[in-house]
């Protein structure tokens, strides 16, 4: 099945032991403190704890030493925003809402669908009328109800956090009140990342859209920092479509805030939707993360993306939706001009293909 934004169907699976607890997540005649340390230990099993692998034929192929992978595809929808999804349900859960609802273009609201109706709780997507994902059927096949609005991602955005307001349903969109709990969940990450690699790396490069993932890595290495749990904060690299991103044309303009782009300027392939936009929810988290930990920003072409996931399924066998491979390509194209010395590096792959 192919999707809007390039990713394939994960088929949406987990345990039959996740299933099994949702059953009681489910039953409201048990106490909301049960059902939520049940609903824990969904978490516990099936978000997160995703793959980190050295890369050697990558290492071999770009001369670089200790490149290491962390594949978050492995989460239950396919990507990284799962970790974001089961946090916003749990919240939802633990408030006794009974309807979560946001605004997505397909991976977001998948993984949502899939966190509520493990949970029990009614799922109202809004999505806009441009889109035409075959996402809508892993929604709805979730219980989720989906309704189609006028206007970009970022009208829909605003029109359904009014809506849940109105209707006092749990908004889970992105920035706002919801970007500590969201950054929370993005900062286990790093903790994932120390634990295996012993230590922090010297530079973490991930792809950039609204900014919540990168700005949650940084939180979580900064944390881990100031308990001294690490030696270092690592560098941050942030990469997106190229002039296609408010976090990275800001900060090569070197601007101090996160500048809105003309929406006029933005046209969306079917390798670059998940990264571009004209305002970033959380790009001042993100931008203030890449100058705090002396990072960078890079543009990356269509080309080079697609090249690129061409180039891991061939060397490494991996199936990796092009736009999540930005952030390595970033790393890659550093060291050709800068000739890293041997250290750990990592690249963040946000979803499968």
């Amino acid at each position: 099945m192919n999707l809007k934004d390039g990713v394939k169907t994960a088929e949406n699976k987990v345990s039959g032991e996740a299933r099994k607890l949702s059953v009681f997540v489910r039953d409201t005649s048990k106490s909301l403190i049960d059902r939520l340390e049940c609903y824990e230990d969904i978490i516990n099993l099936e978000v997160g704890d995703t793959g980190l692998n050295r890369a050697k034929n990558l290492e071999r192929e770009f001369n670089i030493r200790q490149l290491y992978i962390k594949y978050e595809g492995d989460n239950p929808t396919g990507t990284q925003k799962d970790r974001i999804a089961f946090a916003q349900v749990y919240d939802a859960l633990r408030r006794e809402f009974d309807t979560v609802s946001l605004a997505t273009c397909g991976n977001y609201g998948v993984a949502v669908a899939l966190a509520a109706n493990l949970a029990g709780l009614g799922c109202r997507i809004y999505i806009p009328d441009s889109y035409n994902t075959e996402r809508f059927e892993e929604m709805e096949a979730l219980g989720a109800d989906i309704v189609q609005m006028k206007g970009s991602y970022e009208d829909v955005v605003r029109q359904s956090t009014l809506l849940a307001q109105q209707h006092q349903w749990y908004d889970a969109n992105p920035g706002g009140v919801n970007t500590p709990l969201q950054i929370t969940a993005y900062s286990q990450m790093a903790f994932e990342l120390v634990e295996d690699l012993g230590d922090a790396p010297k530079y973490c490069a991930c792809p950039v859209s609204n900014g919540t993932l990168l700005a949650g890595i940084y939180r979580g290495f900064v944390s881990l920092y100031k308990r001294g749990k690490t030696s270092r904060i690592p560098k941050m690299i942030a990469a997106s479509s190229t002039r296609k991103n408010p976090i990275v044309s800001s900060f090569r303009s070197g601007l101090d805030y996160c500048k809105d782009l003309n929406p006029e300027s933005i046209k969306e392939t079917k390798y670059n939707e998940p990264l571009v936009n004209w305002h970033s929810f959380d790009g001042e988290e993100a931008l203030y993360a890449i100058r705090q930990s002396g990072g960078s920003a890079f543009n990356i072409s269509d080309k080079k993306m697609k090249e690129m996931s061409t180039f891991l399924l061939k060397k490494e066998g991996m199936r990796i939706l092009p736009a999540s491979t930005a952030g390595l390509i970033a790393l890659l194209e550093m060291n050709e001009t800068q000739n890293f010395e041997p250290d750990r590096y990592v690249a963040v792959l946000t979803a499968k293909h």
